[in-house]
């Protein structure tokens, strides 16, 4: 906090980015299920789906599901009404960065979270004036459309969490805001698993001792809630709803990470058993992150294709975390969207980057390294 009060946060996210960049490209109609991924082989295909349109999420379809079965809920012409395609790259690429640069020039501080989502801080822009925060992000609205033809939603909070999350409230295309005094409103009857960090296996476990929402588990109080979930968790929670949380906007990528790759004998096809020695090595990487005491921001994905050709992918969440099941989320995620579709693999790796660590812990990560 500042002379201007609360940090003014924006968050950025590109709706349905991959699908509506091929949509544009290809002048497909939007009503119309899109899937970008492998070649599904009239149902027989091994690999899986990159993303896909809004209209194909009606049926289920998701990230990183098997090919095979998109294709079962939602088979191409002449059997139902799906377009399969694969991706193009270099679209995507394009694309991206014209919109961050309409993105980063009114932003005091920028950071580029991945191909399709950013943080802006405008708090010094717009003065600490709220309404012109909310004016700011209707002109970077149109901006991205006259620019892409492209629609992205828009979240404006104090914090890196309550800003992500409110641009998930009018998907697509929408603009929501939470004031700092509105955030203990916006956190009530609020789902748990709607926000960042907290993953399906403590929300599943929460669940089980009767909290689903936000509020709900915030009226333990950090005490008891501490006894259940430990300190660490109970601390941050309490921050989170309280709107406490990170206001950092950080143009600048930490340098320390933690990383493990993984050469196949010989260069895989199947896409669906390089993703599953992708969640193996997110297991080895967390494991190794949390006897070091260190969380992370950013998870990245490398791969190496035959011939050697190699992408690396990454994407940021609000908060450090050392949850296996959140960065499992991404890693899968970032894998999906970023696989060409039926190559051969010859490598996959997967860092946990942009650390963070207890002061007491910093003389053993940097023995590590």
């Amino acid at each position: 906090m500042g002379a201007l009060g609360p940090r003014i946060l924006i968050h950025c996210d590109l709706d349905a980015f991959f699908a509506a960049v091929e949509t544009i490209h290809h002048g497909f109609d939007e009503s119309i299920p899109l899937i970008i991924g492998s070649d599904p082989k009239q149902g027989r295909g091994r690999g899986i789906v990159s993303t896909c349109n809004y209209a194909a999420r009606q049926f289920g379809i998701r990230s990183a599901m098997p090919v095979s079965e998109a294709w079962r809920r939602c088979p191409a012409s002449p059997f139902g009404p799906g377009v399969y395609i694969r991706g193009t790259r270099g679209l995507y690429s394009r694309a991206s960065r014209k919109v961050m640069a309409c993105l980063r020039e009114p932003a005091v501080l920028f950071e580029k979270a991945s191909i399709d989502e950013a943080y802006l801080d405008v708090t010094e822009t717009v003065e600490g004036d709220w309404d012109a925060a909310l004016a700011l992000a209707g002109q970077l609205q149109k901006a991205i459309k006259e620019a892409v033809n492209l629609t992205a939603s828009f979240g404006i909070g104090p914090t890196r969490i309550v800003a992500k999350m409110s641009s998930e409230i009018n998907k697509p295309n929408g603009i929501f805001r939470v004031m700092p005094d509105e955030v203990a409103v916006f956190f009530e009857g609020r789902s748990l698993r709607d926000i960042p960090g907290i993953g399906p296996k403590r929300a599943t476990q929460l669940a089980e001792w009767g909290y689903t929402t936000a509020d709900e588990l915030y009226g333990l109080g950090e005490l008891s809630l501490s006894r259940l979930t430990g300190e660490r968790f109970a601390e941050w929670f309490m921050r989170v709803v309280d709107g406490e949380s990170s206001s950092v906007v950080s143009p600048l990528r930490s340098r320390k990470s933690v990383g493990k790759e993984h050469t196949f004998e010989r260069d895989l096809d199947n896409h669906a058993e390089v993703l599953e020695r992708l969640e193996q090595l997110v297991q080895l990487v967390m494991e190794r992150a949390k006897h070091l005491g260190v969380s992370g921001r950013l998870a990245e994905v490398k791969i190496r294709y035959t011939g050697f050709e190699t992408h690396t992918s990454g994407r940021s969440i609000p908060v450090a975390m050392d949850d296996e099941a959140v960065f499992k989320r991404l890693a899968q995620g970032l894998f999906a969207t970023n696989i060409q579709p039926d190559s051969r693999v010859r490598l996959i790796g997967f860092r946990l980057g942009q650390l963070e660590m207890p002061p007491s812990r910093q003389t053993t990560l940097f023995e590590e390294e």
